[in-house]
């Protein structure tokens, strides 16, 4: 039998299909490759090039492996783009969702993980965030992802489907070899967007905002390393085979760290000094957005290994320093 990855040559992806492999699991990969790279595909790993809008695709792959259950990364991801590009967000996220779903229930495959989100959320009431919290979201990013938790759970109970939704709050760090690390065509990320700084790749880093109300005035987040987010990824499979039933689980630290702390710690970890500007707030930023993951420490015993801020850059920069270019040569 074998673990279905959607979108595992993308970043996240990838260094989950990198923890299955280690453990001898059997992995088969489907991605696009619109944001992953195939040089991020596992050698280990059967690799179809294909989209899971395209029924005939998964028929195939579904006919060819015995599949188990699925892990979904599948998605586009870009905040900004969402808004200005709803359609695109609900056509490839929404209706990816539903043809795997189509195709998971003909088959009678009844296990799925869900890459979800902590933009599911909006912006919280209360801190650190927890699974009961409201979800309104503030973008279609995030709305597409809480329509694709829906369907599953209609789904779930309609036809017996068992699914685990992961809520991340702020992925970042690369795996240790420095062999897989984050490339993405337009970044948005803080963490890889301030190690260009030191790259020479950019000037300065812009800090939106200033006057939040938090202990520096900038804002604060949640930050939790890649392979700490691949690790959940797998005892939520080990759930799911040991009967458990559908959840969804927040995914962080527990901490919120300030975008001028990140710079800090930045500096600290390439010994260069990072120049920054301050610019003006932007729409819909939230002055904390903090995660509580003490319902995954307590029913999938999660608990990150990767904790220190200083490790996760540390991981990051080995990827960017020598990568500069990313997956390109």
């Amino acid at each position: 039998m074998a673990i279905l990855v959607c979108g595992g040559a993308g970043y996240i992806g990838s260094h989950t299909v990198h923890v299955l492999i280690e453990r001898g699991e059997k992995v088969v990969i489907v991605d696009n490759l619109q944001t992953g790279h195939v040089e991020a595909v596992n050698p280990a790993a059967i690799f179809y090039r294909g989209d899971i809008r395209n029924a005939a695709a998964l028929e195939k792959i579904f006919t060819e492996n015995q599949i188990e259950a699925v892990i979904h990364f599948a998605a586009n991801s870009l905040v900004g783009e969402s808004v200005t590009n709803p359609l695109k967000y609900f056509n490839n996220n929404v209706g990816g969702m539903q043809t795997l779903l189509e195709a998971m229930v003909k088959f009678g495959v009844d296990k799925i993980i869900f890459s979800s989100t902590a933009a599911v959320y909006g912006e919280p009431e209360k801190i650190p965030v927890t699974e009961t919290a409201a979800t309104n979201p503030t973008n279609p990013y995030g709305e597409s992802k809480l329509i694709m938790e829906k369907i599953m759970r209609w789904v779930s109970r309609a036809n017996g489907l068992k699914f685990v939704s992961l809520r991340y709050f702020n992925a970042a760090g690369a795996l240790e070899t420095g062999t897989l690390g984050e490339d993405h065509a337009t970044e948005t990320h803080l963490i890889p967007l301030i190690l260009q700084v030191p790259l020479g790749r950019r000037d300065h880093i812009t800090i939106f905002g200033d006057d939040y109300p938090t202990p520096d005035g900038t804002c604060l987040r949640d930050y939790v390393h890649v392979m700490d987010l691949a690790s959940a990824h797998i005892l939520a499979l080990d759930y799911l085979r040991n009967g458990g039933s559908s959840e969804i689980f927040n995914l962080g630290n527990g901490r919120g760290f300030s975008v001028k702390e990140i710079i800090a710690a930045a500096e600290k970890v390439t010994g260069k000094k990072i120049k920054t500007e301050i610019g003006a707030r932007r729409a819909g930023d939230p002055a904390q957005l903090i995660a509580s993951s003490d319902k995954a420490k307590k029913i999938l015993h999660w608990a990150p290994k990767f904790s220190s801020v200083e490790k996760i850059i540390e991981d990051a920069w080995n990827w960017h320093k020598n990568n500069p270019d990313g997956y390109k040569k």
